[in-house]
């Protein structure tokens, strides 16, 4: 037998390690134990995209994980439990408590349904955790209850040795009044493990209600990653300090009537912006400016409040927006520069070399010598709201989970998710971005993005870096060639003052034509390293037009985009409510969703957000863990251990005492 030797380095990290398995024995255990998980299948993916601040929807298509858990369900009972109680099971599982409560003001709770409703939980819970090992099944239950569910679950009612044991078991948690607690804990089994992995490819921020209690289900997530959208990045720059982004975001608050968000949900104060709009514009009816609402909504007096808000912080917006487009030539963006084109006198402004009518020209604000100074009074508005998110605990919270969990791109067990494009030019070729003298383009400018926004939030306060990387931020969102925006301008101001809609139009990025080939789409993913034969690009961004058509599967299923209007701001566009993706050890597929209702329709009538099927790619064999990205690092463990074991058995490294 030949004797191998260790290098220095090698020596050392055996030494490190054994600390953690200090004996051949605790060696071989864990290479026995690697090894099998790596035979068992790949857990479920779930990809959402788009979710712009409906919590309603993107909870509810949490919960029942697009439609996977009422496939476990029916895969667990579908041959002895009629429909109609498999849906009450589902709702049941979604939303426990408030189920139960419902159930109970109707009557329908007695002994008999608590022992039944636990039984086929039991029966769901296993069908659902059959491809985790029982230690990760074990680490997702509920500490006080553990031991009792993993009997359950091991056991089994059809468990002939056991069966007077599992009933006595089912009837004590009822004698004790543990029921309700026992079925709300195997219900958030059930969430918590029907999906393995949870991708959230962009714009959680803006357009709905509740962006901040997305973000905190997400913060409850076993497991998620974020790949930013322009939104994000939005937020994230306000949260640095851009005061560029933090006029933009509270501009779209007001735009889609989410004024109470700012306030209830950030705790950001809006009355010293509320006091200025009302003396500054108040003789403006600010008709442009009014709030966006549904077809039914008529317009109150604090819309007229809200329009007059909206108006202000847009002239503030534009105003910062010059000044951040001044200090970085390198952004290219002089075409943005539209204040200082109006004629007051002529009530024109020129873009591009054309002179267009102003819909609007009452702009006090605006001093035509130095058009993008702000006022004392301005300046003070913006000193307040850059203090109020800079300072904001629960903000910094979010957006410091944003900045663990999140990245410009992410590749992941064949699937390359980014948020908006790859810029490209017409050629096909990977658009050059020049910063600092230096070019950037493809996977090498998405790179370089993360780190100027990471160094926006993390650098050393007062420095050039993290001045730099906070002022790309606002690039980031709206600049040319941002991978997270990807068109040529945010045409903000123009639908606001000019009626002609050929200046609104915004061209998106050569990337959303030429990616939807498949030699474009092969040197994408090329670019990224990834096996053009078998990977897939995962986006968002772009609202697919079911009316119109349109597809979400590109190029043969090798690009596939999942924003289908979660907003409800699009949904009128689309004709859907969004898309999400699954991914199994069996095939990919695709949910198209219905607009959800309602909470209480839900949990009273078992009305589930109903979703149709799209599968676009069948694995020719069922997708074990070893063939994965987690699976990679586990065999790569299994190889050190091997040499751990060798070390020890040589005596190069000298076992310690068993733990």
């Amino acid at each position: 037998m030949t004797e191998i030797e260790f290098d220095a380095n090698t020596l050392k990290y055996l030494k490190t390690l054994s600390r953690s398995y200090p004996t051949v024995q605790s060696v071989s255990t864990e290479i026995i134990n690697l090894t099998a998980i790596l035979n068992l299948p790949k857990g479920t993916e779930h990809y959402i995209s788009d979710i712009h601040g409906e919590y309603d929807g993107f909870r509810h298509i949490l919960r029942n994980a697009s439609g996977s858990v009422r496939r476990k369900i029916d895969q667990a009972l579908g041959d002895y439990v009629s429909a109609s109680e498999r849906k009450t099971l589902a709702t049941l599982i979604y939303y426990p408590e408030l189920k139960l409560r419902d159930l109970k003001s109707n009557g329908a709770v007695d002994r008999e349904w608590y022992s039944i409703t636990l039984k086929r939980l039991i029966s769901v819970c296993n069908i659902v955790t059959s491809k985790y090992t029982r230690s990760k099944v074990r680490k997702a239950l509920p500490e006080e209850y553990a031991y009792i569910i993993n009997e359950l679950m091991t056991t089994g009612s059809k468990d002939f040795n056991k069966e007077e044991y599992y009933s006595q078991i089912i009837d004590t948690i009822i004698d004790s009044g543990s029921a309700d607690s026992f079925i709300k804990a195997m219900c958030h089994l059930v969430q918590n493990t029907v999906i393995d992995k949870l991708h959230i490819v962009g714009d959680i921020y803006d357009r709905g209600e509740y962006p901040h209690l997305v973000m905190d289900e997400l913060e409850k997530q076993r497991y998620v990653d974020i790949q930013w959208g322009n939104h994000d990045m939005l937020w994230m720059g306000a949260a640095a300090g851009n005061s560029a982004c933090i006029a933009n975001a509270v501009r779209i608050c007001l735009r889609y009537n989410n004024f109470d968000f700012l306030e209830s949900g950030y705790g950001i104060n809006m009355r010293p912006l509320s006091m200025f709009a009302m003396d500054v514009y108040k003789d403006d009816p600010c008709t442009a400016f009014m709030p966006k609402c549904s077809a039914d909504d008529a317009y109150d007096r604090s819309d007229s409040v809200i329009a007059k808000m909206h108006k202000a912080i847009s002239i503030i917006q534009f105003k910062l927006e010059g000044q951040y487009i001044s200090a970085h030539p390198e952004y290219k963006m002089n075409d943005r520069l539209l204040l200082d084109k109006m004629d007051a006198e002529r009530r024109t402004v020129t873009v591009n070399g054309t002179e267009y009518p102003l819909t609007d020209s009452f702009f006090p604000t605006v001093d035509p010598e130095c058009p993008y100074v702000l006022t004392s009074e301005e300046q003070y508005i913006i000193d307040g709201l850059q203090s109020a998110f800079v300072n904001n605990e629960k903000l910094q919270r979010h957006i410091d989970f944003m900045f663990k969990k999140g990245s410009m791109f992410r590749c992941c067990n064949g699937c390359l998710m980014f948020h908006g494009c790859v810029p490209m030019e017409e050629d096909g070729s990977f658009s050059v971005f020049e910063h600092n003298g230096k070019e950037y383009s493809g996977k090498k400018l998405l790179e370089h993005c993360e780190k100027l926004a990471r160094h926006g939030q993390y650098g050393d306060v007062g420095s050039e870096e993290k001045t730099t990387g906070c002022d790309f931020m606002w690039y980031l969102w709206c600049g040319p060639k941002s991978p997270l925006f990807g068109k040529n301008k945010m045409a903000t101001f123009e639908r606001y003052f000019i009626e002609d809609k050929a200046t609104h139009k915004e061209i998106s990025d050569p990337y959303f034509t030429l990616a939807y080939s498949a030699e474009n789409v092969d040197r994408i993913l090329e670019e990224f390293g990834m096996d053009a034969k078998t990977s897939v690009i995962v986006n968002g961004h772009i609202p697919v037009k079911i009316k119109k058509g349109e597809s979400p599967i590109k190029v043969d299923g090798k690009l596939v985009i999942i924003d289908g209007g979660m907003s409800k701001a699009y949904q009128s566009v689309t004709g859907i409510a969004g898309y999400t993706l699954v991914s199994n050890s069996h095939q990919m597929y695709l949910s198209e969703h219905e607009p959800f209702m309602t909470i209480t329709d839900a949990v009273c009538n078992n009305h589930d957000m109903h979703s149709r099927f799209i599968p676009f790619k069948t694995f020719e064999r069922r997708v074990k863990i070893a063939d994965t990205d987690d699976g990679k690092d586990i065999a790569a463990q299994i190889d050190d251990l091997k040499m751990l074991l060798e070390a020890y058995r040589s005596g190069a490294v000298k076992q310690g005492k068993k733990k």
